[in-house]
């Protein structure tokens, strides 16, 4: 539009300067008026040049994005103009579905690998059975039955992903109190770990020498949220924290008073090694494993499948609530808080 503008005024004041000049130099005005119409004409073809060379890109980038190649960007993004506001759109468009495009590729990576490694390790184990290899002895049984568990919960988790990606998981938020709730959860875990391993979507452990200690203040403290979409937070949380732990560690689960009426705020914390600052914004993200490295795992650990996390992440998202890695002078802490009420969404 500023061209366009631009164009009309340059016509417009040649036109003027020529006639000027034919009534002071007394020239024939048909002469001015193919002098005007050159001139106009050289300038119209300059901006219709200017105009339609950003559009012809566009439209290259535009078909190659169309089909599925998102490397192309346009020029002209640093232009004020309503050229260089279109171009930045495509540009932020080509950003978004590259990066949609590379997680997904990603994502099928990582779960043809999450599959493939219990799957081999089966298919061996039964192999060997029927080849006459090995025994079907109880021992050979379990662990059968261990690949089996992992790909049963990997399977779960993944359609949990699912159900909260496609919007179809409701909350049932009620109100209740978090000592009782919260030393159940902690119950279960002792229990669990001591007779057969922690069951999560993360993995199994069978830690029983970490210390679980409950720090809930005020003790009357009441928390409004789904509990059952909570205790999949928590024991995903409490299941991470002691894998990491060092021998003999131990696991704080504190509850305290958060900011706004009615909010909670939870925090699992532990004395391992803790997530390098750099990698902290990557922990919520699926699959994502580069704070667990083996150097770093505690005793028992088998690095689970990097979505124990995610899972707690959309979980706190449903609630209108926030979770991240918080500042800890030794091990690492995660801290969420829940608001008192579901925040509307308008």
């Amino acid at each position: 539009m500023t061209k366009l503008g631009a164009l009309v005024v340059g016509a417009v004041l040649i036109t003027s300067g020529l006639a000027l000049v034919a009534i002071r130099t007394s020239t024939e005005f048909r002469y001015i008026t193919i002098f005007a119409m050159i001139a106009t004409l050289l300038i119209t073809q300059f901006v219709a040049q200017s105009l339609t060379a950003p559009l012809d890109e566009m439209n290259h980038v535009a078909g190659s994005i169309s089909r599925g190649d998102f490397s192309r960007r346009v020029r002209g993004a640093d232009r004020r103009d309503e050229l260089g506001d279109l171009a930045s759109t495509i540009n932020r468009m080509a950003d978004d579905l590259e990066s949609v495009d590379r997680h997904r590729k990603e994502l099928v990576a990582n779960v043809s690998h999450e599959l493939r490694t219990p799957i081999a390790a089966l298919r061996a184990l039964l192999e060997n059975v029927v080849d006459g290899v090995s025994e079907a002895d109880p021992e050979t049984m379990r662990t059968a039955l261990k690949q089996t568990e992992r790909l049963g919960r990997l399977v779960e988790t993944l359609l949990d992903l699912s159900r909260l990606d496609n919007g179809v998981v409701t909350l049932r938020r009620a109100r209740f109190e978090v000592w009782p709730y919260l030393s159940g959860i902690l119950r279960e875990a002792n229990l669990a770990a001591s007779q057969r391993g922690l069951s999560s979507t993360s993995g199994l452990h069978r830690r029983t020498d970490v210390h679980l200690h409950l720090d809930v203040s005020p003790p009357e403290l009441t928390a409004h949220a789904d509990a059952e979409r909570l205790h999949q937070v928590m024991a995903n949380l409490i299941d991470n924290a002691v894998k990491h732990s060092p021998p003999h560690g131990r696991v704080t689960v504190r509850a305290r008073p958060g900011p706004g009426p009615d909010a909670v705020e939870l925090e699992v914390e532990d004395e391992g090694p803790g997530i390098p600052e750099a990698e902290r914004h990557k922990v919520f993200e699926r699959f994502n494993r580069g704070a667990v490295r083996a150097a770093q795992q505690g005793p028992g650990s088998d690095g689970g499948t990097g979505l124990g996390l995610a899972i707690a992440r959309w979980a706190v998202d449903l609630h209108g609530g926030r979770i991240g890695v918080a500042e800890s002078a030794r091990g690492c802490r995660i801290r969420l808080t829940l608001p008192g009420s579901l925040p509307s969404r308008d």
